[in-house]
């Protein structure tokens, strides 16, 4: 039976990638509008299109140097032959996701702003089918690249009746079957390491360009010469509007696919340890189609009414992410029952309630991101209020609500992962230290990573739809469109906000639970490569020791490379920004155009120049860490890693959402709304929150799964100098 479910991953890919067709040429039906909406949309795609033309020809060259130093150590044993073109197979598809959703991306902004010229659930609509090109995309892509592999590597490379395999299989003394599945899932665990680097980039890239933007317009347009937001007299107003799809978009987009793909090949790298072979293998591939077509019909219950407030487009887009996480759950049932053999091992059931448990923390964890960030509760209301007394109390306030909101996060993750533990099979290793027990009990940790992203496509729709959103309200107030059509898009763009933060939550929990399956992965893979090595993983050990102590700090490190970058980025676009006000005679009058083009350059520039190091930081550690301290080493620089990142990543992604939502509802009429001395210091706020949570914070989850995946590739370099 276990042998069939794996055919319906490429059925679920195809499904996937015809559905985000239907929706993009259901986008394109619609008018981009009047002639100057036009050319405002064009411009935000020229400026879209020449960003990531720079970024990608960069990453190319990064990735050719990848692609020789793998080839080389292929070539002498350290990899399987196989590396090279899976790394390469990750990174292009990683790529092509976020640009695909880019693209339909800015061909939807105008389009939005248009459609909410008619009605409110009509711009709703174009925007969320916008959301879920990016949301199917990664999911039919990520599916894609997983079949190609695993049945390149099941029917031709490793096939059960080549000599490789056979011979494995007697060395490690296992069955064919299981040795086979073990060789496959250990080669497809190394193209998650193109899709991590090139998820990286995107990120890190993206997030330089968009905040860059942002600050720089905010800090001269708003603060200095008191005009709207989205003003067309402010020369950052395109590059703005372009950061928010190449960091927002295809940023986003590029790190879930990373996510995705991650959790299900590690998945399958523990199936053979825990002693489910081929079905253990299966059970990830089926969810993820399952969950696609889950999300499908979900997308269909997402609509809402005229004049709906916050609160009744918030629920409309939540009613579809709980349909599709209502179909899963029932959907699980036959699949575990059938690919485990649930018939005559009854306890490997308790791998469904692995599932539920994280799909159930993916969601909690989304509601209490929006409890932190979103200005319907307290604590962003609160937050609000301390811009009476001036910016610093603002930024107090702001970095102690982010501090405050990890706690509940950390929490729901650790129950999720004691409980995967225990639900599949991991109760006896407490009692007697069961080996078995103890491997069945992580496969199940694995396997919630699997259930929390399950629902991928239609959560990655609500978050790439706010994007598309924030454009389409900058463009009816460039366009001069009636206030009612501003009130709209405003409403979008607000729900926007609130779904951007549920979504960098639920990226930020599912990297969690994908690092650690990968860390177990790393250990199996050193088992792997030399059965004889033992781990002396005691904190008393000083080669762990230095090694999580330097694995705390790294993504302080990253964090601090990221945001200097966006600083000095930042600071480019001020200076320009304040030369054109001063230089172009009538520019603040009305009566001559900004240089768009001259800022939406500066920030290509520096993001490309800036990407790099906190690129290499990612890469070089655990080489480094490796030769100096060896596979214990590197097993506690990866614990430290996960452990800070993740509640670092949590601090800085809620904050800077509260931040962002607390400048919104002053902006709605509290505390003086627009212009006051309270909004004033809000959009302070806000300024010091922009990289926090769309540069550095999400930007930590790419950062800590690269550190596991490079660790596991270069595993083989590690031991061949402390094996």
């Amino acid at each position: 039976m276990a042998e069939q479910l794996f055919f319906f991953a490429p059925i679920g890919a195809t499904i996937a990638i015809l559905f985000a067709l239907f929706q993009a040429q259901k986008i394109y039906k619609f008018s981009e509008g009047n002639d100057l909406m036009k050319r405002i949309a064009q411009s935000v795609r020229t400026g879209a299109n020449a960003y990531l033309k720079r970024q990608y020809t960069g990453v190319a060259l990064f990735f050719a140097v990848m692609v020789v130093i793998l080839a080389v150590m292929a070539f002498f044993g350290k990899l399987t032959p196989f590396v090279p073109f899976a790394f390469l197979t990750g990174g292009f598809f990683s790529g092509l996701a976020g640009f695909i959703g880019m693209k339909v991306a800015t061909a939807s902004n105008a389009r939005t702003a248009q459609a909410s010229s008619e009605s409110l659930n009509k711009g709703l609509r174009v925007a969320f089918s916008s959301g879920s090109v990016m949301g199917f995309v990664v999911v039919g892509l990520g599916l894609i690249d997983i079949s190609i592999w695993f049945f390149l590597l099941k029917y031709i490379f490793y096939s059960l009746d080549s000599t490789y395999v056979v011979n494995y299989a007697r060395e490690a003394g296992m069955i064919a079957s299981d040795a086979q599945i073990q060789l496959i899932s250990s080669a497809m665990l190394t193209f998650g390491m193109g899709a991590s680097c090139m998820a990286l980039f995107a990120r890190v890239g993206g997030g330089i360009f968009t905040k860059a933007a942002d600050v720089g317009a905010d800090l001269v347009g708003k603060v200095e010469a008191g005009i709207p937001e989205d003003d067309p007299r402010n020369p950052a107003v395109i590059a703005d509007n372009v950061g928010d799809n190449v960091g927002d978009v295809a940023g986003m987009g590029a790190d879930l696919y990373e996510s995705y793909v991650v959790a299900i090949v590690a998945t399958m790298a523990l199936a053979v340890s825990a002693g489910y072979g081929f079905g253990g293998a299966a059970v990830p591939m089926t969810m993820a189609s399952v969950g696609i077509l889950a999300s499908i019909i979900a997308t269909f219950f997402v609509r809402t009414k005229e004049d709906a407030s916050q609160k009744s487009l918030l629920a409309a887009l939540r009613k579809g992410t709980f349909i599709a996480s209502g179909l899963i759950i029932v959907a699980s049932i036959p699949v575990v029952y059938y690919s485990l053999d649930c018939a005559t091992y009854p306890e490997r059931f308790g791998v469904y309630w692995a599932i539920i448990s994280g799909l159930a923390a993916g969601m909690l964890i989304g509601f209490f991101t929006e409890y932190f960030t979103s200005d319907n509760y307290r604590p962003t209301r609160n937050l609000a209020g301390t811009s009476l007394t001036g910016p610093a109390t603002i930024i107090i306030g702001g970095l102690s609500l982010g501090m405050l909101s990890t706690a509940v996060p950390v929490i729901i993750v650790a129950i999720s992962v004691m409980v995967s533990f225990l639900a599949s099979g991991g109760l006896e290793f407490f009692q007697s230290g069961a080996q078995g027990s103890y491997q069945t009990g992580l496969y199940g940790v694995a396997i919630s990573a699997v259930g929390m992203l399950s629902t991928l496509g239609i959560t990655l729709a609500t978050d790439a739809y706010g994007p598309v959103a924030d454009n389409a309200g900058g463009i009816a107030e460039m366009s001069h469109l009636p206030s009612e059509v501003r009130k709209r898009t405003d409403a979008l763009d607000s729900l926007g906000n609130t779904t951007a933060a549920t979504g960098k939550g639920y990226a930020i929990g599912s990297a969690a639970l994908s690092a650690l399956a990968l860390i177990v992965a790393y250990l199996d893979e050193i088992k792997i490569k030399k059965p004889d090595f033992e781990f002396k993983l005691e904190i008393s050990d000083p080669r762990v020791l230095i090694g999580l102590m330097i694995g705390v700090m790294l993504p302080f490190l990253f964090s601090s490379l990221t945001m200097s970058a966006v600083g000095r980025a930042a600071q480019n676009i001020v200076m320009e920004v304040r030369r054109q006000f001063r230089e172009i005679a009538g520019l603040m009058e009305g009566n001559a155009d900004p240089d768009y083009a001259k800022c939406v350059d500066l920030c290509t520039r520096g993001a490309q120049k800036e990407m790099i190091m906190p690129a290499l930081l990612g890469i070089l550690s655990p080489i480094i860490v490796g030769l100096m301290l060896g596979p214990n080493g590197v097993t506690g620089m990866l614990a430290g890693a996960l452990g800070s990142g993740f509640v670092l990543a949590i601090m800085m992604a809620n904050a800077g959402g509260a931040w962002d939502n607390a400048k919104k509802h002053i902006e709605g009429g509290a505390h003086g709304g627009k212009g006051s001395d309270p909004h004033k210091a809000a959009v302070v706020g806000d300024t010091v929150g922009d990289p926090f949570k769309d540069t550095s914070g999400p930007a930590i989850n790419n950062f800590i799964k690269l550190l596991s995946m490079v660790s596991i590739v270069f595993a083989g370099l590690i031991l061949s100098v402390w094996g």
